[in-house]
């Protein structure tokens, strides 16, 4: 007997099943977004990219669960830039944040900027910030005025404060004083007149801050975040801005065999990632996107307290003095672990040569949520949902590097990549482990680096050579195209003035503005009835 025949619309019907039981699932309610931002961490911090390390059981598991992307980069080599290009998906030539931000800062990220969270909360989310926040704390700069609904953490570096129990440092720092100006002492790269104040919403509720209890309350406070907004029926995003890898927390767990204090900090931070994820995983696998990734690379001069580079070396730039790390445009200190785990739609066990950046989580988190960007200004980030899902492996064509402290005119972009090309304009060594500091230079034509061979940064092309006059024109092209774009985009200027009446202070009667009755581990926000202090 044959087979018989089916009706037209039959075929279609059975076509469309087939394609719908084929394709990815479609989203039916806006994701969940939780990014969570490691500070200082080294590419080769992460175990599935570098064997030798051992302390991320958690993270490894991550990256097995979901993609690992080896090419990814911050968007500067330093903090504060860093994070205002993660949160505005702008360079820090457009948005206006070039360097740091201290703690007397009376300025932040400008205020015309529109935050990832302020579009999303737009789009009714609820928006929370968590941790390191280094964008400006005084007036309408902070977290609150920014589009976040919640905040808990630290308005900067949890070294740029004193405490009664100081965290690992090099050079190391004394606790904060106790009675009088008596106590202090002045210590280089050490703040010994205020203590680190930790807020909860524009509130202090702890100056000096416990740090050996930090990592464990961001844990709490994301968790608590995370199950209001699930209660609410919103979707949520947060922005989990770890205290891990500046410098250790103390007192640390046992140090772990091989890489000590260091490496016990690693496996501290690994842990609180994995409890975020198993947050996450308790409100349906696939409802919440998880990207993790760092803000720039590690810090050379804390020697044994820095992390791993990697194969990210920059031997041209070792040769010649300094660092190739944090604060230099070296792929050591812009190349950072990255993971993006979101089950049923980010493929799991993928790694992913894409060239993407820090600066691709603004739009690709916008356009998953179904809204659209701001108007009237120019993003250097792209929506890269297709890479996430692997549907494409192709990132940016050219991406900017700007200079971030070790060498030339902070903001400035003189150096940047074109497919496996790096050309440097102006090169540097940032201080080192011992001591020195690589003297800037410039270079016309460029220093070029072919990466797919010279991984290392070692040998640049010999500029007589056929493969850099084929690649030169393209390059300047490339660099002049960009030069004109950010000339006639709308482009912002932060305030960088400062005033020491904009220093967090609970209480300017107290010595280091300590609060009182508050002696660090005494006064924790979930455990004692506290009284509220305003930030000052």
């Amino acid at each position: 007997m044959g087979i018989p025949s089916l009706a037209p619309w039959a075929v279609l019907v059975l076509t469309l099943v087939l394609v719908g039981l084929w394709a990815p699932r479609v989203v039916s309610r806006q994701p969940n977004f939780i990014v969570i931002l490691a500070d200082d961490m080294g590419w080769g911090d992460l175990g599935a990219n570098w064997a030798e390390t051992k302390e991320t059981p958690h993270l490894d598991q991550l990256a097995a669960e979901g993609t690992r992307f080896v090419d990814f980069h911050s968007a500067a080599s330093t903090c504060s830039p860093s994070r205002a290009s993660l949160l505005t998906g702008r360079l820090g030539v457009r948005n206006g944040v070039t360097h740091n931000f201290a703690i007397a800062s009376l300025g932040g990220l400008p205020l015309n900027e529109t935050t990832l969270a302020e579009v999303l909360r737009e789009a009714g989310y609820s928006t929370g910030a968590v941790g390191k926040w280094h964008l400006g704390h005084h007036g309408h700069h902070h977290p609150n005025s920014r589009g976040f609904d919640y905040y808990f953490g630290i308005p900067y570096s949890h070294d740029m404060g004193c405490t009664d129990t100081p965290g690992y440092n090099l050079p190391p720092c004394p606790p904060c004083p106790q009675h009088g100006t008596a106590a202090r002492v002045a210590r280089k790269d050490c703040y010994t007149e205020v203590a680190l104040p930790l807020f909860e919403n524009d509130t202090i509720v702890q100056q000096p801050v416990e740090l050996g209890s930090l990592a464990r309350r961001y844990a709490e406070e994301a968790a608590r975040f995370i199950q209001r907004a699930s209660d609410s029926g919103r979707p949520f995003f947060l922005y989990l801005a770890l205290a891990h890898m500046h410098v250790p927390l103390t007192p640390p767990p046992p140090p772990a065999p091989g890489r000590g204090i260091y490496g016990a900090s690693l496996g501290e931070m690994d842990a609180l990632v994995g409890r975020i994820k198993e947050v996450a995983d308790s409100l349906g696998k696939g409802s919440t996107l998880l990207w993790f990734t760092g803000d720039n690379g590690p810090w050379a001069q804390k020697c044994e307290l820095a992390g791993r580079l990697g194969p990210f070396v920059g031997a041209w730039q070792r040769q010649r003095g300094g660092s190739s790390a944090k604060q230099t445009t070296w792929e050591g200190g812009h190349r950072v672990p990255a993971l993006v785990y979101w089950p049923g739609r980010v493929p799991a066990r993928r790694t992913s040569q894409a060239l993407l950046s820090i600066l691709d989580i603004f739009p690709t988190l916008v356009a998953l949520a179904g809204v659209a960007l701001p108007p009237n200004r120019r993003f250097d980030g792209l929506d890269v949902s297709p890479v996430l899902f692997g549907w494409s492996d192709v990132g940016h064509k050219v991406l900017l590097h700007p200079n971030s402290g070790a060498a030339g005119k902070v903001g400035e972009i003189e150096a940047l990549r074109l497919a496996q090309y790096k050309a440097f304009y102006t090169t540097g060594g940032a201080l080192a482990c011992d001591g020195s500091t690589g003297p800037a230079e410039w270079h016309q034509p460029p220093l070029v680096f072919n990466l797919d061979s010279d991984i290392q940064e070692q040998e640049p092309l010999d500029v007589a050579s056929r493969e850099y006059q084929a690649v030169l024109p393209a390059i300047s092209r490339a660099y002049a195209q960009a030069l004109q774009d950010i000339a006639a985009d709308n482009v912002s200027v932060a305030d960088y003035s400062q005033d020491p009446a904009a220093i967090p202070c609970c209480n300017a009667q107290h010595v280091g503005c300590r609060c009182q009755g508050a002696h660090g581990a005494t006064q924790d926000p979930h455990v004692e009835k506290r009284t509220p202090r305003l930030c000052l």
